[in-house]
């Protein structure tokens, strides 16, 4: 069952992507409302259909540790399922997003519409350069940069080194950071179709204020996204990797 309710729900969530990416082309030559409302909405019919299909829902905790206007949203990674709901967690997140998903059909011309924020990992400093650049003026315009800070999705538990973008946007965004917990890869794994039914929690940690130090933030951010996303592991989990 679980492979049939899985195989259902990726045929559903790329057929509606595309589906609605060609209805609601007229929003993309509008104001960035249009593209905004036809995304939500996507993404509100894709997860009420993982629900339905694959028995997975979602609870958000810690919301009242949001700040209010620009800040740097800093969290764990392990599936797909944030990459997309973030945008209907949030307000109006920028999430920083790989270049290359830009040429996914439907999907990186919304995202771009969106004004999320490309990151050329092959780039150089040029392109580290434009991606604080744009990171400064999201913020300024009050809304929430997301940045996947280890750079990639990890398993449950899984250690994995947290990369340098994310002191570089928190020295130049001068805005609280706050780190986010999640356990999506225990019910929406990384990789291969099989998604398992449960509850996906995201967290949301207190804000770390600006102007830390480079050693510093990047222990304290590691340590509070690491200890709260290993706290999310149900115990029969945890005795299984020991």
């Amino acid at each position: 069952m679980a492979f049939i309710g899985s195989l259902l729900f990726v045929v559903w969530m790329y057929t509606l992507m595309i589906t609605m990416g060609i209805i609601c082309i007229p929003a993309l030559l509008g104001p960035r409302s249009w593209a905004r409302a036809c995304v939500r909405t996507w993404i509100h019919l894709t997860l009420g259909a993982l629900k339905l299909l694959c028995g997975i829902t979602y609870e958000v905790r810690g919301k009242e540790n949001l700040p209010q206007g620009g800040a740097l949203i800093a969290s764990k990674h392990q599936s797909m399922w944030e990459t997309i709901a973030f945008w209907v967690i949030l307000d109006d997140p920028a999430i920083i997003l790989k270049k290359e998903l830009k040429k996914l059909p439907a999907f990186g011309q919304y995202a771009m519409k969106l004004k999320n924020i490309e990151v050329d990992r092959s780039g150089g400093a040029k392109a580290l350069r434009q991606m604080l650049k744009d990171a400064r003026e999201r913020a300024q315009e009050g809304r929430q940069i997301v940045i996947f800070p280890q750079g990639t999705r990890t398993k449950p538990g899984e250690a994995e080194s947290y990369k340098p973008g994310v002191i570089g946007l928190y020295n130049a965004m001068k805005v609280p950071c706050v780190p986010v917990a999640l356990n999506s890869g225990l019910y929406w794994p990384g990789k291969g179709l099989i998604r398992k039914p449960g509850k996906i929690v995201v967290e949301f940690l207190p804000p770390i204020p600006p102007g830390m130090e480079k050693e510093a933030f990047m222990s304290e951010l590691e340590t509070r996204i690491e200890t709260a996303s290993d706290a999310l592991l149900p115990e029969s989990f945890k005795t299984e990797r020991a």
